[in-house]
């Protein structure tokens, strides 16, 4: 059709030119012209390699906080925490199935937990009790922290399934309250009334390197242990003057947006691990743990902050002194750990 449209036009304008009383032009052989246009690329441009300024370095050997938590395995045989677990005042001892609570897991089980810091980044190394069966811990751990110490979380530091002895940012996020709901009405207790909508760490600020601060966040398994997870996070990032209260979280599936648990649910609805409270067995709210909050950089001795409770050993004749070890400390230190003669808890050998 091309070549005919164009003998066609070729043809009219002959017959133009010689009504026109014109001398008819020697006829020209048509000329083709392919004209190749290269495609345009439509593929995206590859993200730019995320570079770290700071890495964590081995954790310092003074430590600016520590708490132990209980310990599940101990009463796990009789479907029931052994205590600890008190809905209302924001405290959680599930690291069972729901319902019929025959299942424990030891991977979500805290037991003890430490706060470190350098010039840069903020650690805590929490102890676990064990492994899961096929030995990873598949699990989340999170780090919540309260810098306005008004008891309502201002950020949640998350990590997945470490895996490795080696600094990493992968599986690492930081989620922001910035709407400041985190507690509802009553920060840590349960709000006699609902609060209505609450949307919890609403805003995702960091994630495995990608933010504003690439450095932000970071995890791993400690070289010492696999039991202990290991999380550092930039102090300035979360806090300018590194006066803070932390705590740590232990879960299958903790939803940022549901803090606190407490606010989103009923006691009812969330059951209890507690074998003798009337809501037992635990319901909803299962397979997670918790342990009380440390303060640092700052002296607080508020009740209402989910601090740990501190038991000021009544001094003694030498002689009288609790032996390491003993049964009158209020709380026992976790696997790998040594008592102390004043009931405190360091680190000893694996």
């Amino acid at each position: 059709m091309k070549h005919l449209s164009t003998k066609i036009l070729l043809g009219g304008m002959l017959f133009i030119v010689q009504a026109c009383g014109g001398s008819t032009p020697e006829p020209q052989e048509a000329v083709t012209q392919i004209v190749v246009i290269e495609p345009t690329s439509t593929t995206a441009a590859a993200p730019s390699e995320i570079v770290h300024t700071h890495i964590p370095e081995e954790l310092p050997s003074q430590s600016a906080g520590h708490a132990g938590d209980q310990d599940s395995a101990s009463t796990s045989g009789d479907h029931t925490a052994p205590g600890g677990d008190r809905f209302t005042f924001g405290e959680y001892e599930r690291p069972f199935n729901a319902v019929a609570m025959d299942q424990y897991f030891p991977d979500l089980d805290i037991q003890f937990y430490e706060i470190f810091q350098d010039a840069i980044f903020t650690y805590a190394s929490i102890t676990v009790r064990s492994l899961s069966p096929d030995g990873t811990l598949p699990g989340q751990y999170a780090l919540e922290i309260d810098t306005n110490i008004d008891g309502k979380g201002d950020f949640l530091v998350l990590v997945s399934n470490p895996s490795s002895s080696d600094w990493s940012t992968e599986n690492a996020q930081i989620w922001e309250d910035t709407n400041n709901d985190v507690g509802g009405l009553l920060p840590v207790y349960q709000d006699k009334e609902k609060p209505g909508f609450i949307d919890g760490f609403e805003t995702k600020v960091f994630d495995n390197g990608a933010g504003k601060d690439p450095d932000a966040a970071w995890v791993r398994n400690s070289p010492e242990s696999a039991l202990i997870i290991q999380i550092a996070v930039k102090t300035a990032f979360i806090d300018d003057d590194n006066k803070f209260l932390i705590g740590p979280w232990a879960g299958r599936q903790i939803d940022p947006m549901k803090f606190d648990f407490n606010d989103g649910m009923t006691q009812e609805e969330a059951g209890a691990a507690v074998k003798s409270f009337t809501y037992y067995p635990i319901q909803f709210l299962a397979e997670v743990d918790n342990a009380c909050r440390v303060p640092i950089g700052v002296l607080v001795s508020a009740t209402d902050l989910g601090l740990c409770q501190i038991f000021e050993p009544t001094p003694k004749a030498e002689e009288e002194r609790i032996d390491p070890g003993s049964p009158g400390c209020p709380n026992t230190c976790p696997p790998r750990f040594i008592q102390n003669a004043d009931c405190s808890c360091t680190q000893g050998n694996p």
